[in-house]
């Protein structure tokens, strides 16, 4: 990457991009839509947006992004994926499902909250962020839920019994969609991960 410029993409096969790249920039960071492989080279992070999990998984497929993706994981680049794109990252879903990377040692309940129509806010504690005595506003949408988490999994936020946002290493997790909010705090915690070993959310996870 030429010179020290933040620059996070987000992956733009379906979904919320508009609204991610936006919380991006709105956080001083560059955002970038990725909508081939060849876009993921000279990212500091990168967002798999919500949106509809199995159609996503089969453009990832379809694109050629599977391997990439896998590849960029495990080399260290740090991936946020919300609702669909935690999805996306999981290792096992209940249920039958279409591709998974499979990056993230989680198994989750797809469509856990219901159907659209049962979409719902909620108010929600969630440890490592920015001023962790205000809450944050979840906007759940078709809303997976992390049923059991892996060695190495931090439990950030909990609803209803089960696990809404995590962190495992170079992997975010939100069962929630942060865009949809004006409260950046959850973008800023990602973007400070992107900074690499010794950056404040390095120290705040296990």
């Amino acid at each position: 990457m030429a010179g020290n410029e933040n620059v996070i993409g987000v992956l733009a096969l379906q979904g919320a991009v508009r609204e991610h790249l936006e919380m991006v920039e709105a956080c001083g960071a560059r955002g970038r839509i990725v909508k081939t492989p060849s876009g993921l080279s000279d990212l500091r992070g990168l967002i798999i947006p919500g949106g509809e999990s199995t159609a996503i998984g089969k453009l990832i497929e379809e694109y050629g992004f599977t391997e990439a993706l896998r590849e960029a994981g495990h080399d260290g680049m740090p991936i946020f994926g919300t609702c669909a794109g935690l999805i996306v990252l999981a290792a096992r879903v209940s249920g039958q499902h279409g591709p998974l990377l499979g990056l993230a040692d989680v198994t989750v309940d797809r469509n856990a909250f219901g159907r659209q129509v049962d979409s719902f806010e909620a108010e929600l504690p969630v440890e490592g962020i920015e001023d962790p005595d205000r809450s944050f506003r979840g906007v759940f949408i078709r809303a997976p839920l992390i049923t059991q988490t892996g060695e190495g999994v931090k439990v950030m936020a909990r609803y209803d019994g089960g696990v809404v946002m995590a962190r495992q290493g170079n992997y975010l997790l939100s069962a929630f969609h942060p865009e949809l909010t004006g409260d950046q705090r959850v973008h800023r915690y990602f973007i400070d991960m992107t900074a690499g070993p010794g950056s404040a959310t390095d120290t705040e996870v296990d």
